[in-house]
């Protein structure tokens, strides 16, 4: 098979798809990987380490788009890149198709394959290709909102850890999976003290025995969230619906009982965020203030880190990208009923319920396009 990586060109996207490791081990299977000219270069991996792997180099976005049979990214195309889709296309990449309709839609027009990494399901129900960027998203959230609570860039001014005599800040984290724990962990090691809210009892159990003394575990209530956001300094969104728009827990009526100064990272944002306040934002123009609060609405975080993130992401994705390289998708998906899970849209139809219902569509089962006398 034919793989091509383009150039992400998302504002301020630094990550690449893969790793010259990756390329070199598809290559080794045999199959032919093409990445557009600097691809990699913000991730520290220039085009010789690529040609040292036994890549072809080429110069367009065209180039890639129009001879791969499996495009392989790290964000979702944007509107420049949907005309260079084709039909049949397989596109391997982070979706998150029910915070954009339009990007839907163009989906649905192109005729293309869109397997989502973010919902590629294990039985479990942990999601092994969205994890490595939510761990990395996590840690994050709370780096970067222990720098806007600084006075200079509009914070309260206040340091998350506090000194000897000086109160910590307080650090509200909703959602108890990996994005929350992830931040929970980074907070709590950083000296703030952490409340993190989740509706799920066996899971606050479980992170009760794994979590530092200064982590307080509360179950998720309107009343609660309310109240602990009226000392908060820091609240972080960490809610994942898989596949479908997050839901909103803190209310715009809420943000007047906050501190001014108080800063909201809501990491949900590129599923529609679990504030209302919320909009996505860029590493260029990351926060907005609304009611003296600063929100931080960037929907590519991970891609500030792109050396540590691209990494992480190769590692994860890299497994399945091998097999839908030797067996198709059709055949890949039928073998393993994980990956099948990915498959977000095809044929010009949604094959994702949370999708679907996001937007009110209707919705194949994904059975449907995995027969047998079609396995490509």
């Amino acid at each position: 098979m034919l793989i091509g990586v383009p150039k992400e060109i998302k504002n301020n996207e630094y990550r690449v798809a893969l790793t010259p490791a990756g390329a070199e081990a598809l290559i080794q299977a045999g199959h032919t990987v093409m990445v557009q000219s600097r691809a990699g270069q913000e991730s520290g991996f220039t085009d010789d380490f690529y040609e040292g792997a036994g890549v072809q180099i080429v110069q367009t976005a065209e180039d890639v788009w129009g001879q791969a049979e499996m495009i392989m990214k790290v964000k979702e195309p944007i509107e420049p890149e949907w005309p260079l889709i084709r039909k049949g296309q397989l596109l391997f990449t982070y979706f998150h198709f029910a915070a954009s309709k339009p990007l839907t839609e163009a989906l649905l027009e192109s005729g293309a394959v869109a397997v989502a990494y973010e919902t590629v399901e294990l039985p479990s129900g942990e999601l092994p290709l969205l994890t490595p960027m939510s761990e990395v998203a996590g840690r994050m959230a709370i780096q970067e909102g222990a720098k806007y609570l600084e006075r200079p860039v509009g914070g309260s001014g206040i340091l998350l850890g506090g000194v000897p005599g000086v109160l910590p800040a307080k650090v509200l984290i909703l959602g108890g999976g990996v994005v929350g724990t992830h931040a929970a962990r980074m907070a709590a090691g950083l000296g703030a003290r952490v409340s993190l809210m989740d509706i799920s009892l066996p899971r606050l159990r479980y992170l009760a025995e794994v979590m530092p003394a200064n982590v307080s575990l509360l179950y998720s209530t309107r009343y609660a969230i309310r109240k602990q956001l009226r000392d908060a300094d820091l609240v972080v969104g960490a809610v994942l619906l898989p596949g479908k728009k997050a839901p909103s827990l803190v209310v715009k009526e809420d943000l007047t009982t906050m501190r001014p100064g108080s800063v909201i990272v809501d990491v949900a944002v590129d599923q529609g965020g679990c504030v209302e306040t919320i909009k996505p934002t860029t590493h260029e123009e990351p926060t907005y203030v609304v009611d003296g609060v600063i929100h931080y609405g960037v929907a590519n975080m991970p891609g500030a880190v792109p050396r540590t993130s691209t990494l992480a992401l190769t590692n994860a994705t890299l497994p399945y990208a091998m097999d839908l390289a030797r067996l198709g998708w059709k055949g890949a998906c039928s073998a393993d009923p994980c990956l099948a899970k990915g498959i977000n849209v095809v044929n010009h139809r949604v094959t994702y319920p949370g999708v679907a219902e996001a937007f009110e569509m209707e919705c194949d089962p994904v059975s449907k396009h995995l027969t047998l006398d079609s396995i490509a």
